[in-house]
């Protein structure tokens, strides 16, 4: 047998890997890695020739994250006044972003009162989730603390239409004078393998009145294979499909580059638990025009983790906030193109659903839109309500006692 040698780069950059066969025989590969003397010590490296697997991979990470925290944050949630305060038989979740039209701030949310059931129960008559048998309504405010309900902005379709179940998790987009909602929806009879879609209404004003598309602007990937014909079985499959074969959720549009990006997550037939989450990635479709038609990205994919979508502009880019599910859940990354996205930070967690203030300036830091906002919280299964939250930038750490620099 010929003598082979591979050479084969690092994705670090910082050396090469060196492996020799002979004969039968393979020698042990040397790692050649140089590591300068100022980052062993900023990363606590005990020996530059004895690296474990974790310091491997620390060595990966970019100085630009290792000495900036721009892109961590802490949260704090708090309660809101008027129509916003908890109200016990009524459900108010998965608050829009907001935006501000004179003078006042709008919000959109999905609105149900009662119950859930469950699948066991009645699915013909009563609720099967806290986001089932949902109106989209919304709410204005002039502080962003005390609201007022205005009433419903988006109904469910006629019987045979496929919103006529539900409409829910609802977003804004603003765009040459026109207001875009796109939301869920789903459509009778309910059950476990039922497809959700992406529905969009258009309005010259806010306050409506809302023009529905005729058809869903979003469908699931039609490449799945369900097991069986038990519709109360979600997980048992013949194929998965595509990431988002089962549900396209939690839709968001954001006009960038001359285009339409609209952002969703989306849910796998036989959806499985990976890296002790559910098995949830997100996607983007492309359009021209904010009525559609969206092209799926080929590149889709884009996250390997991720719950709901929570995305927005930032230097000449796309930043994400990625939460709840996979791997890579709790960071918040960044990407030039929309669509490659990189990690740029890790943060302890983030307020649920989280309804962003797009009248915010999102070049003044890479989380300035996060600084306050709105969130739903469960006071209990059947119950939701919209809180605020607000958080705050930490470049350091200090102790009670410290009297020095105080974190922003």
């Amino acid at each position: 047998m010929k003598k082979l040698k591979y050479i084969i780069p690092v994705v670090l950059g910082l050396g090469l890997f060196s492996c020799t066969h002979k004969g039968d025989k393979h020698t042990d590969c040397e790692k050649k890695i140089e590591l300068s003397d100022e980052k062993q010590d900023f990363l606590g490296i005990t020996n530059k020739n004895k690296l474990s697997a974790a310091s491997k991979r620390a060595l990966e990470w970019k100085d630009e994250l290792l000495h900036n925290n721009d892109w961590y944050f802490e949260y704090q949630v708090y309660d809101l006044k008027g129509d916003f305060a908890y109200e016990e038989g009524v459900v108010r979740r998965d608050p829009s972003a907001m935006i501000k039209h004179d003078g006042k701030y709008y919000t959109w949310y999905s609105r149900s009162t009662g119950e859930s059931q469950g699948f066991g129960g009645d699915v013909e008559n009563e609720k099967v989730f806290p986001w089932d048998r949902c109106d989209i309504w919304y709410a204005t405010s002039v502080d962003g603390i005390t609201w007022k309900e205005e009433g419903i902005a988006v109904a469910r379709g006629k019987a045979g239409s496929y919103d006529d179940r539900s409409v829910f998790t609802v977003e804004i987009m603003e765009s040459d004078g026109m207001y875009y909602l796109c939301y869920q929806t789903v459509k009778n009879p309910y059950n476990k393998r039922v497809k959700n879609q992406v529905g969009l209404a258009w309005s010259t004003s806010p306050n409506g009145p809302w023009t529905k598309s005729e058809e869903p602007i979003l469908s699931p990937a039609d490449n799945g294979i369900w097991k069986g014909d038990d519709l109360q079985d979600r997980f048992s499959v013949e194929k998965k499909g595509d990431f988002d074969s089962h549900k396209v959720h939690d839709p968001c549009i954001i006009p960038y580059k001359g285009k339409f990006y609209l952002y969703y997550k989306g849910e796998q037939m036989g959806e499985a638990i990976t890296f002790g989450g559910r098995q949830i990635r997100h996607g983007v479709a492309i359009a021209d025009n904010p009525k559609g038609p969206y092209v799926k990205s080929e590149y889709n994919p884009i996250s390997n983790s991720g719950h709901e979508i929570c995305v927005w502009p930032y230097n000449g880019g796309i930043a994400s906030l990625i939460t709840t599910d996979g791997p890579e859940r709790n960071t918040v990354q960044w990407s030039p193109d929309g669509i490659n996205f990189e990690i740029m930070g890790a943060v302890k967690g983030a307020p649920h659903a989280i309804g962003l203030n797009r009248t915010a300036d999102n070049e003044k830091e890479p989380t300035e839109i996060l600084r306050w906002g709105l969130t739903h919280e469960y006071m209990n299964y059947n119950y939701q309500y919209i809180r605020g939250f607000k958080t705050r930038v930490m470049r350091k750490h200090t102790a009670n006692s410290d009297k020095e620099a105080k974190d922003k």
